[in-house]
């Protein structure tokens, strides 16, 4: 792909170093000086130290061939500008980082992509690994679902179940659905006949999140994975 990144920071040049590993084309556009001239000197890729938010630079960075534009700048108001110069040009996917939750929507609205502030997200993921130790990784849906990771343990309720058996039991209701389970480094797509076994990692859509019930099937002890 045809990639132009906007912004060579902490968030700019991990993304950098992936893209370029990946054997991206990769176009970056920075406006520190310094900035730039360490991303140079450090990544495959042509670093142009110029205002992102002057259509002149993005067409100098080969919008009319890009296939995305990716903005990782600390300031929204920098995010919205390079999205909305880069819809003009037609560049077909547009993604950014936005650091106020409330400006969420205004980049939705001109169909951009949007991750949230990483700051926050780093966050909650450190609370939620003190929190929940069980659950090894998780994504916020809308109204509350989430989707997670958790690993079966000695002693749970679900081990040595069936879906079907668990289902015919009560034990999920209906706003649990598991999605998926890795088993021995392979990834097995759940169906009634199959068997939840300890050491399972498995892949679980709750409707009502992290609730201590759901928790407690996988564990075995739910108070010590919700407080």
């Amino acid at each position: 792909m045809y990639l132009i990144i906007i912004g060579a920071g902490s968030i700019g040049s991990q993304l950098i170093k992936l893209t370029t590993e990946q054997n991206n084309d990769v176009v970056v556009i920075e406006k520190d000086p310094d900035i730039a001239e360490t991303a140079s000197s450090t990544y495959d890729c042509l670093v142009i130290n110029e205002d992102a938010t002057i259509i002149d630079t993005l067409e100098e960075a080969g919008a009319h061939q890009a296939d995305a534009i990716i903005s990782t700048t600390d300031e929204d108001a920098i995010n919205i500008m390079v999205m909305l110069l880069a819809q003009e040009l037609e560049i077909p996917s547009l993604v950014s980082v936005v650091h106020t939750p409330e400006h969420m929507r205004l980049f939705r609205q001109i169909g951009v992509n949007v991750l949230e502030n990483p700051q926050h997200l780093i966050a909650e993921y450190l609370y939620r690994a003190v929190q929940r130790p069980s659950v090894k990784d998780f994504m916020h849906l809308g109204e509350g679902a989430e989707v997670f990771e958790i690993t079966t343990t000695q002693g749970s309720e679900i081990a040595g179940t069936s879906l079907q058996d668990a289902h015919e039991m009560g034990l999920f209701g209906d706003d649990v659905l598991i999605v998926a389970i890795e088993r021995d480094h392979s990834v097995i797509t759940p169906r009634g006949e199959t068997e939840i076994q300890v050491g399972d990692l498995v892949t679980v859509f709750s409707k009502h999140g992290f609730a201590p019930d759901v928790m407690e099937l996988f564990t075995g002890n739910g108070r010590s994975n919700h407080r």
